[in-house]
């Protein structure tokens, strides 16, 4: 594969690495430094999604649960009404009803609350759930605190046998709050092969080296559009784009990103500050080579 022009502004972009893979063979690879592990920031969310999967068709949890039941020892002294209907569903999607993000990079260096959670869910509720995409930290921590508390581990644990032995990762690094839980909003270092293999799993509806690992059914429900969010979607952690496609996203340009009608899978590590005009370059670089 031809990409030329993306190498030529590598630099500009601030590419670190790519990889694009068609119909389960590699056509490019390219690394402009080290393919070592890095922060992947929210394409962590991406993998918390991946182990709420694992959890519902273990029948640890039910996305119409309410967080209010699998969390009420977070829960304020007098939860509103819009906080008591917030479901675990909503936290997927963004939608939980707050009006604006919290647990954002910054903001955890400097809250004084251990507990993130009870810090959370003292925000105010002041929408209902399910009416407005609000993107925060907030939704996909709980998720991943839903997760932990059913499965009685960590995500790294919880998620060790069931993707990461399988997918051949070593044991990764991720991010925990103050109370050593995992924050699964971000904090995950993996290296870029590492988080192509994500897409190769979820362009494989969930199926790897002849076992099924994630249900078809799942795969499907978290990367199709669920809500609203002003561009093109919004799944259960994944977002929508353009060609059709869905990705793992994280800031400064750590993409996996998922073209279904191509049967490709094209992955990033960058320290871009303009990551939506990275994202849409290499998309329509890329797109018409497939």
């Amino acid at each position: 594969m031809n990409l030329e022009r993306i190498e030529q502004q590598a630099e500009n972009l601030r590419l670190l690495g790519l990889i694009v893979a068609q119909g389960g063979e590699t056509r490019y690879t390219r690394h402009w430094d080290s393919p070592c592990r890095r922060l992947v920031f929210s394409v962590s969310k991406s993998f918390t999604s991946c182990a709420v999967g694992f959890a519902v068709q273990e029948g640890l949890l039910r996305l119409e649960e309410r967080l209010a039941d699998i969390l009420p020892e977070a829960l304020p002294e007098r939860p509103g009404p819009n906080l008591l209907r917030a479901t675990l569903r909503d936290a997927l999607t963004m939608c939980l009803g707050q009006e604006k993000g919290f647990l954002m990079g910054a903001q955890r260096v400097e809250l004084a609350e251990d507990d993130w959670a009870k810090a959370s869910l003292r925000l105010p509720f002041a929408y209902a759930p399910g009416s407005r995409f609000v993107y925060s930290n907030v939704g996909p921590y709980l998720a991943g605190l839903a997760v932990q508390k059913r499965a009685g581990c960590s995500l790294v644990d919880y998620l060790m046998p069931r993707l990461f032995t399988p997918l051949g990762i070593k044991r990764p690094t991720w991010e925990v709050d103050p109370l050593g839980r995992t924050f699964g909003a971000s904090g995950l270092m993996l290296a870029l092969p590492e988080m192509h293999k994500l897409g190769l799993l979820y362009l494989q509806r969930g199926r790897w080296e002849e076992k099924q690992l994630l249900s078809p059914d799942w795969i499907e429900q978290s990367s199709r559009k669920q809500v609203d969010n002003g561009e093109d979607g919004y799944g259960y952690l994944f977002w929508r784009g353009k060609y059709g496609s869905f990705r793992a996203d994280g800031m400064y340009g750590q993409y996996s990103i998922v073209i279904p009608e191509k049967e490709a899978v094209i992955t990033t590590t960058a320290e871009n500050r303009q990551q939506k005009q990275m994202l849409d370059f290499l998309l329509d670089e890329i797109y018409p080579r497939l």
